[in-house]
């Protein structure tokens, strides 16, 4: 049985706020809005294929992609990422780690955007959180597996 004490139960509400918030600046801003206040500095971040060193290699990734999109002829598309069943095991005081299902649903590729509801991705994923100086919890790793993934034919 997994038992916390009061101060851990509280920032574990927090730490599954922090994910929910990751995935909601992703969904409606991209990552281009306030993905800077969810990580940390030092963050090491898996995405794209390349680990990114540091916040700023995360932000430019994201403008980077955010600019792609823009210049495709579809546009950028809509996304939504689903999350399920959020675990929390804490590394120490500060640190703790994070794992997590994720359903990722897009309509990139796929001509018929309002007819097309199947995820394009599930993935299991994986993160680090720490407490920084300022009392708020960030992510400071992000990894993931690709369990299933849509084709597009």
């Amino acid at each position: 049985m997994v038992t916390f004490d009061p101060d851990q139960a509280v920032s574990v509400i927090v730490i599954q706020q922090l994910v929910t918030e990751w995935a909601h600046e992703l969904d409606v801003n991209n990552g281009i809005v306030g993905m800077a206040e969810l990580l940390t500095e030092d963050v090491r971040y898996n995405v794209g294929g390349t680990v990114r060193g540091n916040r700023d290699e995360v932000l430019q990734f994201y403008k980077d992609r955010y600019a792609r999109l823009e210049a495709t002829e579809e546009g950028v598309p809509f996304h939504r990422h689903t999350l399920h069943n959020l675990r929390v095991a804490f590394t120490g005081a500060d640190t703790a780690e994070i794992e997590f299902g994720l359903a990722y649903f897009t309509t990139a590729g796929v001509p018929a955007k309002q007819e097309h509801a199947d995820p394009a991705l599930l993935s299991d994923v994986f993160m680090d959180v720490r407490r920084d100086d300022d009392g708020h919890w960030r992510i400071s790793r992000f990894d993931s597996t690709m369990t299933f993934h849509r084709v597009i034919k």
